[in-house]
């Protein structure tokens, strides 16, 4: 190892902190320093310039290619890199080597890839896998979830990742829902097409994991991030209901097929300069005087203009009032279900069941008896019910309609009614 990846951490590291604190209480340091050597080997891979890095990575990608005999000799590595100037190879080869992400066997002469090199190579091979596609980050993300769940080590870092890059899209199609724009919308309706594929993907995977080796907080997230895919997913009704509704203010400009949208669209794709020169002499600034308040200036150009420039107006009066009758609230005469209710209740001398009292004529009809059977003793009944309040009559529910049954009617629209009797009042002592 390089003098540089040997060095203490608490050396390098001190100037950082602030007085007094260890970097190994650090929550996010400390799992840094404990794979310090594996960071290390990233760290050769990606120092230097930009062509540099890029050798490196090359050169360490072909040597990972041949799986079926992953040993090489020098002569096959120069052939293999032909294509690279020979000191520079050994370069390579030797910084490679110095920070253990390539081995040199001196008995059998030959290279291959160390532990550590291989795992770099594996995560960078993923990650390119990613790069080329629209949205991939969601896609990368998955695979580490989907990796995790097979072997039993999802990780919660990685499920955080995921759970922010949705909160993010969700945040930016609320945005674009909230704006009213046509083309943030339609925008937005692309970007959610591109990253379905991933969410269902996604979906999945979550399903599709075992409990096993995953603690609640883990479980929590994964929770989430489906409720989190679930809203996003559903979006896609929002946007066509969104679009629909623009859809239908749109106008349209001529015959042939012309529309607001359209010549909208045709400004966006213009420079500013040239927006700037279509406006040119077709806008004019109004300079509005922010220090005067609008009403009162409104008030001095009435009194300016009305009554000094124009004292002999003619002055125009609304008439008197006629004279109206005052009307006077109509009756309104009762529903007929109450008289009959009252009558089939005035003269009661003996408990009737409440079916015999509501069921008749129609479902209507019943459910109006049913709803005015409360109010019987009731002291502070609506002027319109004191009548039937007043009655000598109580209401009695059964046990069964305190355990929630029904008794079967069968007849004038109703199948069944809580069951209960209507009885006279007891007679005092």
């Amino acid at each position: 190892m390089s003098q540089h990846a040997s060095r203490s951490p608490s050396s390098t590291l001190g100037d950082f902190l602030a007085a007094g604190v260890v970097a190994e209480d650090v929550p996010s340091l400390f799992p840094l320093l404990s794979a310090r050597p594996l960071l290390a080997a990233f760290v050769a891979l990606f120092r230097g310039g930009d062509d540099e890095v890029l050798i490196r990575l090359s050169v360490l990608k072909g040597i990972g290619t041949r799986a079926e005999s992953p040993f090489w000799s020098p002569r096959e590595l120069e052939e293999q890199f032909v294509w690279l100037d020979p000191v520079k190879l050994d370069t390579v080869l030797k910084r490679l080597r110095e920070h253990e992400l390539l081995i040199w066997d001196g008995e059998q002469r030959l290279y291959h890839l160390a532990p550590t090199g291989r795992m770099a190579l594996a995560a960078i091979d993923l990650m390119l896998q990613f790069a080329a596609e629209e949205d991939a980050e969601l896609g990368f993300l998955a695979s580490q979830v989907a990796a995790g769940g097979a072997v039993g080590r999802l990780s919660a870092d990685t499920l955080r990742h995921l759970l922010a890059r949705l909160a993010e899209l969700e945040a930016q199609f609320a945005a674009a829902v909230a704006s009213g724009s046509e083309f943030r919308l339609v925008a937005a309706q692309a970007r959610l097409q591109s990253v379905w594929k991933w969410m269902e993907k996604g979906t999945a995977i979550l399903a599709g994991l075992s409990e096993e080796g995953f603690d609640d907080a883990t479980w929590r997230l994964a929770q989430e991030i489906g409720s989190r895919q679930s809203r996003i997913m559903r979006m896609t009704s929002v946007f066509q209901r969104e679009l629909a509704a623009i859809a239908r203010q749109r106008v349209h400009l001529s015959q042939g097929g012309l529309s607001s949208s359209d010549v909208a669209a045709w400004l966006k794709g213009l420079a500013l300069e040239q927006v700037a020169a279509l406006a040119d002499g077709g806008l004019r600034i109004v300079p509005e005087p922010v220090f005067a308040l609008q009403d009162v200036m409104l008030d001095i150009a009435e009194a300016e203009l009305v009554d000094r420039q124009h004292p002999d107006r003619r002055r125009s009066s609304l008439p008197p009032p006629a004279a109206v009758a005052t009307t006077r609230e109509l009756p309104v005469e009762p529903p007929p279900e109450l008289a009959a209710l009252l009558q089939a209740l005035l003269h009661l001398d003996s408990p009737i069941p409440v079916a015999d009292v509501v069921v008749g004529g129609s479902f209507r009809s019943a459910s109006y008896r049913l709803s005015l059977l409360p109010f019987l003793g009731e002291d502070k009944a609506p002027s319109d019910l004191a009548p039937l309040a007043a009655l000598p009559v109580q209401l009695l529910w059964s046990a069964e309609a305190a355990a929630g049954e029904l008794a079967t009617v069968n007849r004038a629209e109703v199948a069944a009614i809580t069951p209960g009797c209507i009885a006279p009042l007891p007679d005092l002592p």
